[in-house]
């Protein structure tokens, strides 16, 4: 049994992590600010894990949660590019200098390995596809410049100091425990209660561009490789699905599932936003033993279902009958 810590454990990917580490018998802490994070999204797991609510840009509050720890999975972060257009300030201040305090906590807590949630934004304008690790990161927006800082970060303190490191570039993450509420929240959450509500979803461009879209039980499956995999470490690596979808593929598939047949609504494209994205996950593949667990189908048929139950419970007259049940 080993001790893993989580920062950013009450949000979305966090959350899933905790609960999939809980179930396989691991101590867990949770290392959160709620600043995005809910205390909810650890409903059924609450005594089972250490929780401490801190911040990871304060150095001295967050030292004592590593203590005794093997493993951290860095999750915590100021997610969004439209946010990081926004306010590239904050971007900064969390996803560079919290990841710095976390690295500089987990060296001299003696931790065995802490893996980053990077990002595949990190390539940004660089239209060569697929995106492999190993071509020119070209960031377009201060989010994605972050990322990348996190990583060179990451690569330093394994240099340096020894310190067991790996970044995964995440492709466009979804499913369970995603918040569909926020300004800044993910096409797939947002365009899910929108058709389920029988509204319209915007769409930013023609709805051509594409992505390489995964569900979270992958990158649960990667983080937990990439922590104990024998090789990888002060490595980088794409987690993705391998596959791509445009957004009017995702419209039509979510038509698909829910019955309907809702067009979208266009607009003006996005500063910041990235043309096209798919990951070659060959290295992730022959390295940490990583193959995805559920492709973009399925998964988008288990996020349907999951919001589709989260209304039930939430307001039982306004739930959506035409979901899979």
């Amino acid at each position: 049994m080993a001790t893993y810590l989580v920062t950013g454990g009450a949000g979305f990917i966090g959350s899933n992590l905790a609960t999939e580490l809980v179930a396989k018998g691991e101590r867990v802490r949770v290392l959160d600010n709620l600043a995005t994070g809910r205390r909810e999204n650890l409903a059924g797991i609450e005594d089972r894990i250490e929780f401490f609510e801190r911040d990871i840009r304060d150095l001295e509050a967050i030292i004592p949660a590593f203590d005794g720890v093997d493993y951290v999975l860095h999750q915590a972060a100021l997610p969004s590019v439209p946010r990081s257009v926004k306010d590239p300030v904050a971007s900064n201040e969390v996803n560079v200098g919290g990841t710095l305090n976390v690295l500089l906590a987990a060296r001299d807590s003696g931790v065995k390995r802490v893996v980053f949630a990077s990002s595949s934004s990190v390539y940004g304008s660089n239209r060569e596809l697929p995106k492999r690790e190993t071509m020119l990161q070209q960031p377009i927006s201060p989010y994605a410049g972050s990322k990348l800082a996190g990583e060179s970060y990451l690569r330093a303190f394994h240099e340096v100091y020894g310190l067991e490191t790996v970044a995964l570039r995440y492709f466009n993450v979804f499913g369970p425990r995603q918040d569909p509420a926020s300004q800044y929240a993910a096409v797939i959450p947002l365009f899910i209660t929108k058709m389920m509500a029988g509204e319209s979803p915007t769409i930013f461009g023609d709805g051509e561009q594409s992505r390489d879209f995964s569900y979270v039980a992958n990158v649960i499956h990667a983080n937990i490789l990439a922590a104990t995999a024998d090789d990888g470490a002060g490595q980088v690596f794409n987690i993705a699905c391998g596959r791509q979808s445009s957004l009017n593929d995702l419209v039509r598939d979510l038509n698909e599932i829910l019955g309907t047949r809702i067009e979208p609504e266009y607009t003006a494209p996005r500063t910041g936003d990235v043309k096209d994205s798919l990951a070659d996950i060959s290295r992730a593949r022959e390295v940490l033993g990583y193959q995805p667990q559920v492709h973009f189908r399925e998964g988008l048929e288990r996020a349907v279902e999951w919001y589709s139950d989260r209304a039930a419970a939430e307001n039982p007259a306004r739930a959506y009958a035409g979901a899979p049940s």
